[in-house]
């Protein structure tokens, strides 16, 4: 209970605090309060994770209450689009999870002839990196991590150092495009970047991020990739294969891949469609998802309720909802303006200071808040620097990669990292301490996040 309390009266004295530097630096007190609402939430979920939503109905509550916004903004800015978007998205990847696609998919990749160490931990991180590029995060991490264990367990070796690869390639891989982080849609819809524009520009670089990566891991953990080449001569490679998840029916196979694969290819081309149809921005991105999940509970429809229910994650939907209306607050009282004003004060009017300033902010912070959290406060901040005349697309970017990048300097970096210790620590009563992860995910949060700042200042390719 002493605990508690210090954290809330932290959290209110620290909040009360930015308000009212707010309001003495020259902001009116619609712009301060919204300022202090929102650094509340931030704070209660990095105080009181359980209880993050109890904060954002609050604080909602609180700006409706004193007219910092009304209830026709708050429907704008709850950013229903991305909610649905992702709602779709849960519904497909349910379907799969339920069918053994991601089983199907894993031994199929540990088929390889002639396993040794070296080779099984390069495949882990570039597979678990184009995993996560291709459907989300979380539900990759989960398959990723409990093949790791299952291989590990056979063999006999400590299966922290190939977790950790996993994990580290699963937030690299999730930049890549619009599909493998939340923030990859919410900066998708709120800068009219289109799927091709990640592929483009956003993959290419993750690409090289994961290739340094992998380098650096498989020298960083050459002893533990070692024991492992040792064992796998003793007990034979082709013996896992053995303890794998049995293959799904062909038919169901087929046909579950076929509705991904075409909704992959929908979405991939959503910018020719709209162009084609005169429809606005991203409205076939949006779109094809519920399509798709629609159709999927029209076939399996006695599972549909299912699907809803249980593979959709409403308590963060709802969490990010009112995140996005809070994060939008401070866009209508000017707030962001003002901010962005003195932030490219502070960079001399240099838009490569502020490149590097938001790239290394994003991933700093990303270290320590939910990346998420951290975006939807720096979104209406970037839109601000519109009004400034400033290119906002290299701010676009560096804000990704910094909110991806970022999530592997700590444990509690990204929601990947925190769902796979819970499976080690469920699972196999593991713990994997602060500093066991703290170096070498900093020397890779570090180098990755230097190339990303190069390639956005010295490539005309990214303004």
């Amino acid at each position: 209970m002493k605990s508690l309390a210090i954290k809330l009266c932290s959290l209110f004295f620290l909040s009360l605090c930015l308000g009212f530097f707010a309001r003495h630096s020259g902001m009116n007190m619609h712009q301060s309060l919204s300022i202090s609402i929102f650094s509340a939430s931030i704070l209660g979920t990095l105080f009181f994770w359980d209880f993050r939503l109890s904060f954002a109905f609050i604080g909602t509550s609180v700006l409706l209450m004193t007219k910092t916004i009304d209830l026709e903004h708050v429907i704008e800015f709850s950013s229903l689009e991305v909610i649905l978007f992702l709602v779709g998205m849960m519904v497909i990847i349910g379907l799969l999870k339920d069918s053994g696609v991601f089983a199907w998919i894993v031994s199929l990749i540990l088929r390889i002839p002639k396993l040794t160490g070296r080779k099984f931990a390069l495949i882990i991180g570039v597979f678990s990196a184009l995993l996560a590029c291709t459907i989300d995060e979380v539900t990759s991490i989960i398959f990723m991590v409990v093949a790791v264990l299952e291989i590990c367990d056979y063999f006999e070796v400590n299966p922290i150092p190939f977790v950790i690869i996993s994990v580290l390639a699963t937030n690299i891989g999730s930049s890549a495009t619009v599909l493998g982080n939340p923030i990859g849609i919410l900066i998708a819809s709120k800068s009219g970047l289109s799927f091709e524009d990640f592929i483009v520009k956003a993959f290419p670089l993750a690409v090289l991020c994961l290739l340094v990566t992998v380098s650096m891991l498989l020298f960083w953990y050459r002893k533990p990739i070692r024991m492992l080449d040792e064992q796998m001569q003793r007990l034979g490679a082709n013996e896992i294969l053995i303890r794998l998840i049995s293959v799904p029916p062909e038919r169901s196979l087929k046909i579950n891949l076929g509705i991904f694969i075409v909704m992959l290819v929908c979405i991939s081309l959503h910018r020719r469609m709209e162009m084609a149809w005169a429809l606005p921005a991203n409205t076939v991105l949006l779109v094809v998802p519920l399509v798709a999940s629609g159709l999927v509970m029209i076939w399996k429809h006695h599972k549909a309720r299912k699907y809803i229910e249980k593979d959709v994650e409403w308590w963060t939907l709802l969490f990010f909802l009112l995140l996005f209306v809070q994060a939008g607050t401070l866009k209508y009282t000017g707030a962001t303006v003002f901010i962005a004003k003195h932030m490219l004060a502070a960079c001399s009017n240099s838009l490569d200071l502020l490149i590097s300033a938001m790239l290394w902010i994003s991933a700093i912070g990303s270290s320590v808040l939910d990346n998420v959290v951290l975006v939807a406060a720096f979104i209406p901040v970037v839109q601000g620097f519109r009004d400034l005349n400033i290119n906002l697309q290299p701010l676009w970017w560096a804000l990704l990669f910094g909110g991806c990048l970022g999530g592997n300097i700590t444990l509690i970096g990204s929601t990947a990292n925190i769902v796979a210790i819970g499976i080690l620590e469920k699972e196999k009563r593991i713990k994997i301490t602060f500093l066991n992860w703290f170096w070498v995910g900093l020397s890779v949060g570090l180098v990755t996040t230097l190339i990303v700042m190069m390639a956005l200042i010295f490539l005309p390719f990214y303004r």
